[in-house]
């Protein structure tokens, strides 16, 4: 059958006492002497012969003794021989002795392990009840009539009773102690019923044998003896064969780990599997500007402890003595250094020196072997002195322990915290509640990293990280914990007062970042887009409060050197905007994307010269989204090519159809930054002008300020090669970016449009009135013309007029209108009288 023993040091993670077992252990007593009770009582003849009674208690309690461990997590398996002897026992002598050989067979194999009182209790009330349960079977079923089949299933039954009643007593007993998972793996983890066949299987044979003649005994005892020797010649080969697996196993997972923060986990955790230890500890004395390393592996923790379960003269004797010392029951050791031992609860350890060459490093042990009848022996010490070797060689070069623990939670290139590392101290902090104070997050994403590191080169860009790093570092206050959260984006967390004060913080030090970067002959104007979130406001945990910071710094980079407070409608646009994509994706294929018109009128004699072509999307389910959102989902996902090529067909074929109404106009179409780095757009849009036969001069292309005056060279070929092919070519949203006027001058674009922002604000502010009026000056002086956003009022009309601005678009004339609408609007705005060939439509009022 196979018995099952718990570990020694299971109480170490039981989820209740031992003192537990007794409420199964009482129920089985109870059970057992009821069952012996009933059993007595309904045998004539109680008891048999008392000599044969004592020749099968000694065999059951050689039959109880384990040919074959096994160790499944804290648990002890072994493969014995007891059905051999309940079957002949159950053959020749009357139940109630059975139940009393068996329970006195148990007692005394168990003394021998020197079990608690508990756990013998136990152990013996569960095998006087399993054997009573079997024995009430034994008389229930007919009665045993020579030695034929209907013997052989009468015995089987009863035996296997026994065996079945025993395994749900410690599966119940388990369950009791650790929970139902516990006892169910007990269950899946132990395959009594081929053991109990073959078992039973014997057992019949030996008592056919026996049946036939007496003097078949002495056979049966030699082929005993002989399968004793070969169960020991197998378990002795199973524990060789084992043990060379694990030590393959061990050299494969360091070498594959050598390079990698998992190593010393992968190390610890498989040393402890195969030595069968209850813990695995490393330890690496302090040495230069290496600290003390202490980590253990212990059997219930998917971690490392930073404690050892052994005392502290173990780990410095073997490192002094420079040589392995093992401690317990059947290694002997130094007294003193026992006593020690017995002190901690620890039962046997081995220790064994760590070498660099000649020098001892530090030491490697296991402590406490599994199961309660398990102890280390001298023929573990050679096999963990070679597990030791393997280990020495993957720690020795440059303590390795200590740079794998570095590394795990530091950024390589800044040296600072990293996202792991921060994450950690978020989820402790965000645990202590202090009144009057909220625990921040700021988020600092470097602007521009891209256009360096491919412009200067990724050498040019890892400097501009690390003066981020040492800056920030330098700026940020002592109590703060500055880290890189990977790439471009650095985080900053502390305990502050409120919410205004990060906000206050987060200005200070992206202002420190903003100082010129002096790079050899090269300086560098670097900004950042900060996001903030605050704990409890706006995240109960780590993950939380990092992913609303970085929706934060998103929408901060909207708006160039902005600071943005995490608030909700961040978190919903952003769950919107993911749910979008596929539903973008349809709405392209099935056409529903519309495109709208904005006419374009010169200021001075109120002419029509063209509409600005912008794309609107009606969803069936959100209603109208909005042009921002839609737009970055599409770079997002792969489909701005898609989006543009939508715009671009339908402005190119309206201007098509107007001209051959006699009302020739220009289309403008925006452009997204990163369709400059398509290099095959010109191409297209090449294409797409010959297919509709609009001139090229009938097309402006508009790009955002941020798009074109990116601090590198990188959109001027593509605009180039529009420009060749007689494209207009605009400056979009002019004026909010850091740029100036100069910088137009090396691009090849023919129109600015100066952003809304300002021109609504002429009438009321003579700051936007001065702005605007020399982006007007200035730009008529490089050539350019200039397009007024937002013009919404007469009085706003009449300061463009006075200050020069040619061309406006905006309210006042009329909103984005779709084609049916425009035509209406064509209609009802337009004077007829004034269309007439070579000239741009008057129009007749304005709204």
């Amino acid at each position: 059958m196979a018995d099952r023993r718990s570990s020694s040091a299971g109480a170490a993670s039981s989820r209740r006492p031992v003192e537990h077992a007794w409420l199964v252990t009482g129920p089985l007593a109870l059970v057992a002497v009821i069952f012996s009770t009933a059993i007595g009582l309904v045998t004539p003849h109680p008891f048999g012969e008392w000599g044969l009674a004592g020749i099968l208690l000694a065999v059951m309690v050689v039959a109880g003794l384990p040919m074959l461990n096994f160790v499944i997590g804290r648990q002890s398996f072994g493969v014995r021989l007891t059905e051999i002897p309940l079957v002949l026992a159950f053959y020749f002598l009357p139940p109630l002795m059975v139940v009393l050989a068996y329970t006195l067979a148990t007692l005394v194999t168990h003394l021998r392990y020197r079990f608690g009182f508990a756990k013998l209790a136990f152990n013996v009330a569960n095998a006087s009840a399993a054997a009573s349960l079997a024995a009430l079977v034994l008389l229930a079923l007919p009665p045993i009539r020579g030695v034929g089949p209907g013997t052989w299933g009468v015995l089987f039954a009863s035996v296997s009773t026994l065996s079945l009643a025993t395994l749900v007593g410690v599966a119940g007993v388990i369950t009791v102690m650790h929970g139902w998972q516990a006892g169910t793996g007990v269950l899946r983890n132990v395959p009594p019923l081929l053991t109990l066949a073959i078992n039973v299987v014997v057992g019949l044979v030996v008592l056919i044998a026996l049946r036939t003649t007496w003097w078949s005994a002495v056979l049966i005892a030699a082929l005993a003896a002989a399968a004793a020797l070969v169960y020991r010649s197998y378990a002795q080969f199973f524990r060789q064969h084992r043990t060379l697996g694990g030590m393959y196993d061990l050299t494969k997972a360091m070498t594959a780990e050598g390079q990698s923060g998992n190593l010393v986990d992968v190390l610890l955790g498989r040393i402890r599997a195969l030595m069968q230890a209850e813990y695995a500890t490393l330890w690496l004395p302090a040495q230069g500007r290496h600290p003390e390393v202490m980590l253990t592996a212990r059997v219930d923790d998917s971690g490392l402890l930073d404690v050892a379960p052994t005392p502290e003269v173990i780990r410095e004797e073997t490192r002094r003595q420079q040589r392995s010392l093992a401690l317990g029951v059947r290694l002997g050791g130094d007294e003193e250094l026992r006593t020690s031992l017995r002190t901690t609860g620890v039962k046997d350890v081995i220790a064994v020196p760590l070498r660099s060459g000649q020098a001892v490093i530090g030491t490697l042990e296991v402590a406490n072997r599994l199961s309660d009848v398990g102890h280390f022996t001298d023929s573990d010490i050679p096999i963990f002195e070679t597990v030791a070797a393997h280990a020495a060689v993957a720690l020795e070069n440059s303590r390795l322990v200590d740079r794998l623990r570095h590394d795990a939670y530091h950024d390589t290139l800044t040296k600072l915290p990293n996202r792991r590392r921060i994450t950690g101290a978020l989820d402790e902090a965000v645990k202590i509640r202090a009144p009057g104070e909220v625990v921040a997050v700021l988020l600092f994403d470097v602007d521009g990293l891209r256009q360096v590191n491919e412009s200067l080169g990724h050498a040019a860009g890892d400097k501009v990280l690390v003066e981020v790093a040492e800056r920030l570092r330098a700026c940020a206050p002592s109590s703060a914990l500055v880290g890189r959260a990977g790439g471009d984006e650095f985080l900053v967390t502390l305990r502050l007062e409120n919410a205004e004060a990060a906000l206050e913080l987060a200005a200070q030090l992206r202002e420190q970042i903003r100082d010129e970067m002096v790079f050899d002959a090269l300086t560098l104007d670097v900004d950042t887009a900060v996001g903030v979130a605050v704990h409890p406001d706006h995240g109960s945990d780590a993950a939380s409060l990092l992913q609303r910071v970085d929706l934060a710094a998103t929408a901060a980079k909207s708006v160039p050197g902005s600071v943005q407070l995490f608030n909700p409608a961040l978190e919903s646009r952003s769950l919107r905007r993911l749910g979008l994509a596929g539903d973008l994706r349809r709405a392209l294929d099935e056409g529903a994307l519309e495109v709208y018109f904005q006419p374009k009128v010169t200021l001075r004699d109120r002419r029509l010269v063209g509409v600005e072509c912008l794309a609107r999307w009606e969803h069936p389910t959100h209603g109208t989204v909005s042009p921002e959102d839609f737009v970055a989902v599409a770079e997002h996902t792969g489909q701005l090519g898609r989006l543009t090529e939508v715009v671009l067909r339908e402005g190119l074929r309206r201007s098509r159809d107007w001209s051959h109404t006699g009302q020739p106009l220009a289309v403008a179409v925006n452009l997204a930054a990163r369709t400059l780095t398509d290099q095959h757009f010109p191409d297209r849009v090449g294409e797409l002008l010959t297919e509709y036969g609009v001139p090229p001069q009938r097309l402006t292309l508009e790009i955002r300020e941020s798009g074109v005056l990116d601090g590198t060279d990188r959109p001027i070929p593509t605009l180039r090669r529009l420009r060749d092919l007689g494209v207009r070519l605009s400056v979009d949203d002019f004026g909010t970016g850091d740029s100036s006027l100069a910088h137009l001058r090396r691009l090849p674009v023919h129109e600015v449009k100066v952003d809304r922002s300002f021109v609504q604000g002429m009438a009321t502010d003579p700051g936007d009135l001065a702005i605007v009026n020399a982006v007007v000056t200035l730009s008529q002086q490089f050539g350019l013309a200039v397009v007024a956003e937002g013009v919404e009022s007469e009085l706003t009309l009449e300061l463009l007029q006075d200050i020069g601005c040619e061309i406006g678009q905006g309210f006042l004339f009329s909103r984005p209108l779709p084609y049916e609408r425009l035509e209406a609007w064509f209609g009802a705005q337009v004077d007829p009288e004034t269309i007439s060939a070579g000239e741009s439509p008057r129009l007749r009022v304005v709204p």
